[in-house]
């Protein structure tokens, strides 16, 4: 069974930082694309970053310089450091699998 968990959200002031962390268990985590995604409050899903089995990473405009996706494939494991946040940023953050597969989510709240 497919299991991602993540972790590592909360509430922090504008310009401050955050690294969530996703657990992956159930699947060949290494050969897996990976991405977080997020969901603001009464909004849909906004991709967030992408990295693929290979390494190769993109990420979305709106996070372009600020925030940094890596994996760690002996932890079988997905980050997301994220810096000088913004309370734009505030949502659920997710990560998914490329098969569609995704965690509960973990909340960040970026506000003063």
């Amino acid at each position: 069974e497919v299991q991602l968990v993540e972790s590592g959200g909360g509430l922090v002031q504008p310009g401050g930082s955050l690294r969530l962390s996703c657990a992956a268990s159930g699947f060949t985590f290494s050969t897996y694309d990976m991405r977080w995604v997020r969901q603001a409050p009464g909004k849909g899903l906004e991709w967030v970053s992408r990295i693929n089995s290979g390494g190769g990473i993109s990420y979305a405009h709106s996070v372009k310089g600020r925030f940094t996706i890596s994996r760690d494939n002996a932890k079988n494991t997905l980050y997301l450091q994220m810096n000088s946040l913004k309370p734009e940023d505030t949502a659920v953050y997710y990560c998914t699998t490329s098969g569609g597969a995704r965690g509960q989510g973990t909340q960040v709240t970026v506000s003063s």
